[in-house]
């Protein structure tokens, strides 16, 4: 009785057999016995050949997956046809099909890889829904988060590794409307209610999208803040000397840059004394995140430069006209220098430099910087002093009870986006980089940043500052904790080094034919074919290959309750309601424009 059910199974779902075995890649021959290209087996309809499904191939007490990669003409074996020339009459109603093995089945227990390969003449069967709750069954409930369910049957949930997932990056890539907000919020949703107690998940959100997306499980800051919740505040004093300077417009030799660092130097020494913070002296330098007062620094160096003296050649004798102010940012006003040996006199030591120190005024003053320059309490005194210093600013944005921060910069104009994204990823990256041996650190406590439309500063050929941490991240962090989730609709503007990184790509729906070369390009060689079926993907469809999956599946993602906010406004609904504006709101928007604020409520009355 027991052979002839076999028997009956074999007729049922044996397709082919081997006819070629390359590494792991399999040609198989298509039997004349196959009635229909979608056989009816227990009650389902299975499609033979279809691109991205699954083949097994029996081996004693073992079964060999692969995936379907082509099929027909494409899938003919080189040397047939080279044989028959072109003439493909030759081949009758042979049928051909090639696949990619991507694991092996043992008992009930399906894993990743192979171990063994198959002989020609091997027979090739359809994989049937009891087989695929093998395949896609025996994640590790603790480890693993569901997302939605397996494209072929609601059946069959849809599961990452979470482990593999953040220790080795992952990207999730697709065009304008294909779901990529929604495989964000529900990846991380499944992430929050595993309730582990330690979560901790940076999302930089540059179109303020998800503000609302995780209610309570979440902590919002925003750069412009100003009614209520968090404000951002980035203080400049945090970041390293090169990228301060490139925050300043006007060109300085490598000299007078020097002669900066050595100013920053001494500024942040007088820093570590005001706040009395615990650090050898010999150990700071001008890339040290020890608080300074940049408006006394810049006052200072602006005096060095406007200085005349009654006497030649003596500094003691100023020939000063009208004190300025180091707080309000006004210079000190000196007697013009006379001509040839007439008093007063230019000081010889200056190093021209004021279209520079102008640049610094400009941008101290410029209200869009706040966050950078006048950031709250971490602002310090003219002294250097900080009501609050980094780290309060660091428990605030990782180390909070909330399992994730959202640092909202969508108030952020896009001249200085990859200047703040830079500056953020810098601060959180070199704080756990040197403090990884603690338990606050990325190996004790890991850390997953979420990069949302990566592309808008993470530009190929850039050397930012945005795209230089992301690299390092990229390069180093799983070493100290720190996952990296990319999200961006043109995978083909973001730097190859970083896109090569991750270790597990989801994509979707993909439209643009240059962005799915790169897609191409970052998943495994031999499941290069399977891209081309990125355009007919359904809404939240994705194909997902690397880590994070035992085998590379397509799927389609569970639908957020409370979806992101979409970044673009609808002009649909916008238009259609009623007209209400006046002269009045008008005077509003240019009062806020000539103010350079976003919000009414710290505008001075005239």
């Amino acid at each position: 009785m027991s052979g002839r059910i076999a028997a009956v199974s074999k007729i049922q779902t044996e397709i082919g057999t081997v006819y070629s075995v390359n590494g792991n890649s399999v040609s198989v021959s298509l039997s004349d016995s196959v009635k229909s290209n979608s056989p009816i087996i227990d009650g389902i309809v299975y499609r033979i050949g279809q691109i991205g499904s699954f083949l097994k191939i029996p081996l004693g007490y073992t079964s060999l997956y692969g995936i379907v990669t082509q099929i027909g003409a494409d899938a003919i074996p080189d040397k047939i046809c080279n044989a028959i020339n072109g003439n493909f009459n030759l081949l009758g109603n042979q049928q051909w099909l090639s696949m990619t093995l991507v694991g092996e089945q043992i008992g009930q227990r399906f894993e990743r890889g192979i171990w063994q390969s198959p002989t020609t003449g091997d027979p090739v069967h359809i994989v049937t829904m009891q087989d695929l709750e093998i395949v896609y069954g025996g994640y590790d409930e603790h480890s693993s988060i569901s997302i939605g369910h397996i494209s072929v049957s609601e059946s069959l949930n849809a599961y990452l590794n979470l482990d593999k997932l953040i220790s080795r990056h992952f990207a999730i890539l697709g065009s304008t409307g294909s779901g990529k907000s929604n495989a964000v919020g529900i990846i991380l949703k499944s992430i929050i209610q595993k309730k582990f107690g330690r979560t901790r998940i940076l999302l930089l959100d540059p179109h303020g999208e998800y503000n609302s997306v995780f209610g309570e499980d979440s902590e919002v800051f925003r750069v412009n803040n100003n009614k209520s919740g968090n404000r951002l505040y980035i203080p400049y004093w945090a970041l390293s000397f090169q990228e301060l300077i490139k925050l300043f417009d006007g060109n300085i030799n490598e000299q007078n840059k020097e002669y900066l660092r050595t100013k920053v130097l001494e500024a942040k020494q007088e820093g570590a004394v005001a706040n009395n913070i615990n650090i050898d002296p010999t150990m700071i330098s001008a890339d040290s995140p020890i608080p300074f007062s940049l408006k006394k620094l810049w006052f200072d160096l602006d005096d060095f430069e406007r200085q005349t003296y009654k006497v030649k050649d003596d500094s003691t004798q100023l020939a000063l006209k009208k004190e300025g102010n180091a707080e309000t940012l006004v210079s000190n006003q000196y007697t013009p220098a006379g001509n040839g040996s007439s008093p007063p006199f230019l000081n010889k030591g200056a190093k021209y430099i004021l279209p520079f120190l102008d640049s610094i005024r400009t941008k101290l003053q410029d209200r869009r910087f706040d966050f950078l320059f006048q950031p709250g309490d971490y602002a310090p005194d003219l002294s250097g002093k900080v009501k609050k210093d980094l780290s309060q600013l660091l428990l605030s944005w990782i180390g909070g009870e909330k399992p994730i921060t959202i640092l909202d910069i969508s108030d952020v104009p896009s001249d200085i986006m990859m200047s703040i994204a830079g500056t953020l990823l810098n601060i959180i990256y070199e704080a756990l980089f040197w403090g990884q041996e603690l338990k606050v650190g990325g190996r004790e406590q890991p850390l997953l940043i979420v990069l949302e439309e990566a592309h808008n500063y993470l530009r190929y050929g850039e050397n930012s500052i945005a795209s230089r941490n992301v690299q390092r991240i990229a390069k180093e962090g799983r070493k100290y904790g720190v996952g990296l989730m990319l999200v961006t609709q043109r995978p083909s503007e973001l730097d190859e080094t970083v896109l090569s990184q991750c270790g597990t790509i989801i994509a979707l729906r993909m439209n643009n034919s240059k962005d799915r070369g790169y897609v191409s390009a970052a998943i495994q060689d031999e499941l290069h074919s399977i891209v081309d079926s990125l355009p007919s993907l359904r809404t939240g469809e994705a194909i997902i290959s690397g880590e994070g999956v035992s085998i590379p599946s397509r799927i389609q993602f569970n639908k957020l309750a409370n979806a992101p906010r979409s970044a673009d406004p609808k002009a649909s609904e916008q238009w259609n309601q009623p007209h209400s504006h006046s002269e009045d709101d008008y005077k509003k928007l240019v009062d806020l424009w000539r103010n350079k604020k976003f919000e009414m409520e710290e505008i001075p009355d005239e």
